[in-house]
C-alpha cells in the first residue's frame, strides 16, 4: 500500500472534510430540532463518533490506497474505488408488505374495508403526529398483506374519508401572489453596505425585477422503500438512507427504545442496526427517515417484519419540499452603466419550519446561499429576507437555496448588461471586479461559509473570474448563431466551489425550446477523482434543465396536484445536450462537486432564450411562458 501524494496541508483538510460530513449527520440538535435538554448528549455523541470518523478516514482513506490507483507522483488526482454495504434481508425473513394510504392527515372514517381482497391479511392505522412532524410519520392507513401487489390492490378498494388539516385552504397561485407582495416590501435586514437609498435616488438608470421558483419534488427514480424487523428491545432496517445515524435516532424515537445511555423518556432499553442499501436516486429525500420510521412502528405494532413501499404519487406527494420562493431586486447604474447599488429581498418558508413551529424567516445557512455572499463589486448593497409561512413539510433539496438565488442574481445581472448595453460576458466580469477576497465578517454579515474554514476557503472573485472565463472560451462566446438561437451564462459559487455556464438554445417557431449544447467550467479545488466531478457535473446540467423548464408542484384546495412522471414532468433523453466540462487545474483544498453544478443552468438557460427572443423569463417553470414567434 502507498500513501496519497498529497500535501500536508490538503491532506489535513481532505481529513477535516470526512470528519466533518461525520459530524454534520450526527448533529440532530441542529439538524431536527431537538430540545436544548438533549445537546449535551449528542455532543458526547457526537464527539465519539467524530473522534472515530478521524482515526478511520486517516487510517483508510489517505493510506490504504492501492498504488494500482494512484496517479504518478506529482498529480494530484487518484482513481479509487467506493464499496456500497448493500445488505438485504435473509431467505429466513419473510416479511409482510404494507402498502400505506395517506392523502393529508388523520382519517375520519373508513367506508369499505379491502379485507376481501386475496393476500390482504389487515389494515392497521398508524398514529399522526402533530404539525411541525420534523421526521416522525405524518399519520395514515396501512394495508398488509402477503405481497406487495395484493397489498396495493387492496388500497386501491379503501374508502377513507380524510382530515384535511390546518392547511386544507393551501393554494399556490395565492401563496405565489402573497410572497411577492412580501419580497416587495422591506425585510429583516442581513446585508449592509454603504447607503442604498441615496444611491438608487442618485443613480442615472435604475432596474428592477421579481422572480419566482415553485416547490419542488425530489422524485428519485425509485420511491422509498424500507423493511424492517422489531423484535421485543431490537430492529434492524434495511433502507435506502442518505443518513443512517440520523435514521437510527428517529426509529429509537418512534419505538419509544432507550439507546446509548440516554433514555428521551423511553421505557424500553433497545437496540436499533440500520443497513444502508444502494440509494436508487435521493437528492436529499432519503436524508428525511419518516419512511424508515413508518416500517419499524408497523413491524412493532404487528409482532412481524414489514415492508413497506411507497408509490410513486405517495413519493411526489408527501415530500419534504424544495421551498417555493419569490425574491425582488432593484439595481442603479450611473451614467456610464456601471453598477452603483443592489438590493435584492428573499422570501421562503425555511427548513426549520418542519421541526419547530412559528418560524417563518432564514436562517444564516440559508442565506448564505446566494444572497449575503453576492461577489459583485458594487459600493451600496442591501439583502433582506421577509417572512413567509410553511404550509407542507419543506426540506433540504440537492443545491437547496442556491437554486433560487443563483436564478434571481444571475438573471438579473443580465437584465443590467441589457439595460447599460453591454454584451453579458463583459458586463459580468465587471460585476465581478478585480481579483479580492472578499471579507463578509468585516461587514458585519454573519456568514458560515458552509461550515468550512474562511481562512481556507475564501469567497475569492478571482476563482470565480478564472472559472467564467472558462466555460466562455470553450463556448465559442461572441460567436454567430442562426435566427432565435442564444447563448446565455452565468457564474456561482456554492459550497465552496465556483461553477460557470453557457447554455446554448434553439427556439422553434411554434415556442419549444431545445438546449443543443451546455459548457460548464468548475473549480472545485483539488479534484480527486475528475471522472466523478465531471459525472456530477453532467447530471447537475439535467437536473438544472428540468427545473427550469418543466418541473413545478402545485397546490390546490391543500393537495398535491401532481403525482406522477405524466404532470411532475423532468427531463427526458430526448433533451439531452451536447456537454462539456472544464475542470480548473487548481492546488486549493477540495470543495464541493455534488451540489455546484445545479444553480447557474436555469439563469443560463433563461438569458439564452432573452438572446434568442427578447423574451425575460422570471417564472419558473419556463414551460407556462409562450415563446412562439410573433
Amino acid at each position: 500500500m502507498t500513501r496519497l501524494n498529497l500535501s500536508k496541508s490538503c491532506e489535513e483538510e481532505v481529513v477535516r472534510q470526512l470528519v466533518e460530513l461525520q459530524r454534520r449527520s450526527t448533529d440532530y440538535v441542529r439538524r431536527d430540532g431537538r430540545l436544548a435538554e438533549d445537546e449535551l448528549f449528542y455532543a458526547e455523541q457526537n464527539a465519539r463518533l467524530v473522534k472515530n470518523a478521524e482515526a478511520y478516514y486517516r487510517s483508510v482513506f489517505l493510506e490504504e490506497v492501492s498504488s494500482a490507483n494512484c496517479r504518478p507522483q506529482g498529480y494530484h488526482s487518484w482513481r479509487g474505488n467506493l464499496w456500497h454495504r448493500c445488505c438485504s434481508p435473509g431467505n429466513e425473513m419473510r416479511p409482510l408488505s404494507a402498502a400505506r394510504y395517506m392523502e393529508a392527515g388523520p382519517h375520519r372514517s373508513t367506508k369499505a374495508m379491502p379485507s376481501r381482497c386475496p393476500g390482504v391479511e389487515r389494515v392497521v392505522a398508524i398514529p399522526a403526529t402533530a404539525i411541525p412532524s420534523g421526521f416522525r410519520p405524518l399519520g395514515g392507513i396501512a394495508v398488509i398483506a402477503n405481497n406487495t401487489w395484493a397489498a396495493e390492490q387492496g388500497r386501491r378498494r379503501f374508502k377513507v374519508e380524510w382530515d384535511y388539516g390546518p392547511n386544507v385552504a393551501h393554494d399556490t397561485t395565492m401563496y405565489r401572489d402573497e410572497l411577492i407582495a412580501t419580497a416587495r416590501q422591506p425585510g429583516r435586514v442581513v446585508r449592509n453596505q454603504g447607503n442604498i437609498d441615496r444611491a438608487l435616488e442618485a443613480a442615472s438608470h435604475r432596474v428592477e425585477a421579481d422572480y419566482f421558483v415553485p416547490y419542488h419534488a425530489h422524485a428519485p427514480m425509485e420511491p422509498p422503500a424500507v423493511v424492517a424487523r422489531v423484535s421485543g428491545p431490537t430492529c434492524e432496517v434495511w433502507a435506502p438512507t442518505q443518513d443512517p445515524q440520523g435514521a437510527e435516532a428517529t426509529v429509537c424515537d418512534v419505538l419509544g427504545f432507550q439507546t446509548m445511555g440516554h433514555d428521551r423518556g423511553a421505557s424500553i432499553a433497545g437496540e436499533v442496526t440500520i443497513n444502508v442499501t444502494l440509494l436508487g436516486g435521493a437528492f436529499g429525500r432519503k436524508s428525511k427517515h419518516d419512511f424508515i420510521a413508518e416500517a419499524a412502528l408497523l413491524s412493532q405494532m404487528t409482532g412481524q417484519p414489514m415492508k413497506v413501499t411507497w408509490s410513486r404519487e405517495d413519493d411526489i406527494r408527501h415530500d419534504y419540499y424544495h421551498a417555493i420562493s419569490a425574491q425582488h431586486l432593484e439595481a442603479g447604474l450611473d451614467s456610464s452603466g456601471h453598477a452603483v447599488a443592489w438590493l435584492h429581498r428573499t422570501t421562503f418558508p425555511p427548513i426549520q419550519s418542519t421541526f419547530q413551529p412559528h418560524v417563518t424567516t432564514g436562517s444564516v445557512g440559508e442565506l448564505q446561499q446566494g444572497v449575503v455572499d453576492m461577489p459583485y463589486a458594487i459600493p451600496n448593497v442591501r439583502c433582506e429576507n421577509g417572512p413567509a409561512n410553511a404550509h407542507v413539510r419543506i426540506g433540504w433539496y440537492r443545491s437547496v437555496f442556491n437554486i433560487p438565488h443563483a436564478f434571481a442574481v444571475c438573471s438579473f445581472a443580465d437584465e443590467m448588461a441589457a439595460l447599460a448595453g453591454r454584451d453579458p460576458l463583459d458586463y459580468l466580469r465587471e460585476l465581478i471586479g478585480p481579483p479580492r477576497k472578499i471579507d463578509l465578517k468585516a461587514q458585519g454579515v454573519d456568514y458560515p461559509n458552509y461550515g468550512s474554514p474562511i481562512e481556507l476557503y475564501p469567497i475569492d472573485t478571482g476563482r470565480l473570474r478564472v472559472t467564467l472565463d472558462l466555460a466562455a472560451e470553450n463556448a465559442g462566446w461572441g460567436q454567430p448563431l442562426p435566427s432565435r438561437h442564444g447563448r446565455g451564462i452565468a457564474v456561482h459559487r456554492s459550497f465552496v466551489a465556483y461553477v460557470a455556464a453557457v447554455v446554448q438554445v434553439a427556439i422553434s417557431d411554434d415556442g419549444q425550446v431545445s438546449v443543443p449544447r451546455i459548457d460548464m467550467a468548475v473549480d472545485c479545488g483539488l479534484a480527486v477523482n475528475p471522472d466523478r466531478v465531471r459525472a456530477q457535473m453532467e447530471g447537475a446540467a439535467m437536473m438544472g434543465l428540468s427545473n427550469a423548464l418543466y418541473s413545478g408542484i402545485t397546490i390546490g384546495q391543500g393537495q398535491i396536484e401532481q403525482g406522477n412522471f405524466t404532470d411532475y414532468l423532468v427531463a427526458r433523453m430526448d433533451i439531452t445536450p451536447e456537454t462539456h466540462v472544464y475542470i480548473v487545474e487548481s492546488e486549493a483544498p477540495p470543495g464541493g462537486v455534488g451540489e455546484p453544478g445545479v444553480p447557474p443552468i436555469a439563469p443560463a438557460l433563461c438569458n439564452a432564450i432573452y438572446a434568442a427572443t427578447g423574451k425575460r423569463i422570471r417564472v419558473l417553470p419556463i414551460a407556462s411562458t409562450d415563446l412562439k414567434r410573433t
